[in-house]
């Protein structure tokens, strides 16, 4: 970790900086979710041509940064960063501590479903920012890495309208996992507590379900149903926008079974709330098929 005494002084910094200013067409926690998750950041971070590899990223004050840079021409370029500053999803800011050391502080401004985006480096001496420009190309640099970022911000806000799709194989017949996913008694054993379910189209059914602050009450219908198959219907949450569609596929893999859970529509729920982004569901559905559902269906 570095010295305090090694931090960039920020005091006026206009001669030592290097800044751009750009609006995103994206909502704020996704630009937040690519520039904070390691499996996003290394694959748009630095100028066109470039590579990563992550060693360690701990997003969070004091938390380190290692990366290698791999330029186009071979090249490695080692990074290492302290986070000085975590402010989710509105602020970043750390200390390059290798060389040339420099501050660099991303400020993620919402508007609407756009992000305004206010990215500076300052360098530790006007002579440092000059080298590095003239080293490095810096200035042009940093211009492509944000042109990298449009272009994979746009890819996944793409992506947003692919629906969720997971699959599983257990160690269970298919007559024990369609009785697990529509008899309601077992239902409460590895899902949610649903009050009354009916594998029926048509028939209505809610329940509470939610992050570990705030609880959403789900609005749902049964809308297709083949037994021993197949079973969907919509999900939706009271008091807000946004209408989606789970699935559950069955099937027979000799004496085992493969479940595809199918959610899509996901795009279509308010993408300024983090409990409703793509990731959420996955990590929840990821629980829920692999854990829950797994460890309810395979009890002898």
């Amino acid at each position: 970790m570095a010295n305090k005494n090694e931090h960039v002084n920020v005091s006026s910094t206009k001669d030592r900086e290097l800044s751009i200013t750009r609006l995103l067409n994206a909502p704020r926690n996704l630009v937040w979710e690519v520039f904070t998750n390691p499996e996003h950041i290394k694959l748009w971070w630095g100028p066109h041509g470039f590579t990563n590899t992550i060693h360690t990223m701990e997003v969070k004050a004091n938390g380190k940064w290692s990366f290698i840079m791999h330029g186009p021409d071979g090249t490695d370029y080692k990074n290492e960063n302290i986070f000085a500053e975590v402010i989710q999803p509105e602020k970043i800011v750390f200390d390059h501590v290798s060389a040339p050391k420099h501050r660099t502080t991303i400020v993620f401004e919402e508007q609407g479903n756009k992000t305004l985006l206010h990215f500076t480096m300052v360098f530790a001496t006007v002579e440092i920012k000059e080298q590095t420009v003239k080293t490095f190309k810096a200035d042009i640099g940093l211009n492509q890495n944000i042109d990298k970022l449009e272009t994979y911000l746009k890819r996944e806000t793409t992506n947003k309208a692919t629906p969720f799709i997971i699959e599983r194989v257990y160690n269970a017949p298919i007559e024990k996992v369609w009785s697990a996913i529509t008899d309601n008694d077992e239902m409460k054993k590895w899902y949610f507590d649903i009050t009354e379910f009916k594998a029926e189209p048509g028939f209505e059914f809610t329940f509470n379900g939610g992050s570990k602050d705030m609880t959403y009450v789900h609005l749902c219908k049964v809308k297709e149903v083949i037994p021993g198959k197949k079973l969907s219907y919509s999900w939706k949450y009271k008091d807000y926008q946004g209408d989606s569609l789970v699935t559950f596929e069955l099937f027979a893999e000799g004496d085992k079974t493969k479940l595809v859970l199918t959610h899509e529509g996901l795009e279509t729920f308010p993408q300024n709330n983090p409990d409703f982004a793509k990731a959420s569901f996955e990590k929840g559905w990821t629980y829920i098929t692999g854990t829950s559902l797994k460890n309810y269906v395979e009890a002898v």
